[in-house]
């Protein structure tokens, strides 16, 4: 399926589904760029969805092909403040990616949370040379870095704070 086609057939939704655990466990081992640690991670934010609903603070959507799940995000509003969100994880399943499935999912991600009353949206990503991709990405989507924390994960690994107004 050609990359207009594949965009065209994606739906986004909201409701999770009991096969969102394995699919977003697929979906981050697929990138490579997560650690086992991270991975759990990922996985533990749903299954507290799962048990706590709403309260649990976390937000998802999902992008769906007709077959199966290829990306996913996962937000939430920053408690303490008045209208600022988290975007926790968004990620495109490797064999998707380049395909404009991220980009969808993102515009929808921000629509749903300015739907929320969210203003901002902040995002963290690693500074290591094998997430300038997901750097570019964001400032593709008109997000600017604002922050730098040297040496925040690990010595020369970097977080890099970027930011949307909505």
């Amino acid at each position: 399926m050609r990359t207009a086609e594949k965009s065209k057939a994606i739906q986004i939704r909201q409701t999770i589904r009991s096969s969102d655990k394995q699919a977003i466990r697929e979906i981050v081992i697929s990138s490579s760029f997560f650690n086992a640690q991270e991975i759990d991670v990922a996985v533990e934010l749903i299954e507290e969805r799962f048990e706590k609903g709403e309260a649990s603070g976390y937000y998802f959507l999902f992008a769906d092909l007709p077959n199966r799940t290829v990306a996913y995000s996962c937000y939430g509003p920053i408690p303490g403040t008045a209208s600022s969100f988290d975007l926790y994880w968004i990620a495109v399943h490797n064999d998707t990616r380049g395909q404009g499935i991220g980009k969808l999912l993102l515009q929808a991600t921000e629509q749903a949370i300015k739907k929320m009353g969210g203003r901002r949206i902040y995002v963290e990503t690693s500074s290591r040379a094998q997430y300038i991709p997901t750097r570019n990405f964001y400032q593709a989507c008109h997000y600017n870095m604002e922050a730098l924390l040297q040496d925040f994960y690990a010595p020369g690994d970097s977080k890099c704070i970027f930011v949307k107004v909505i």
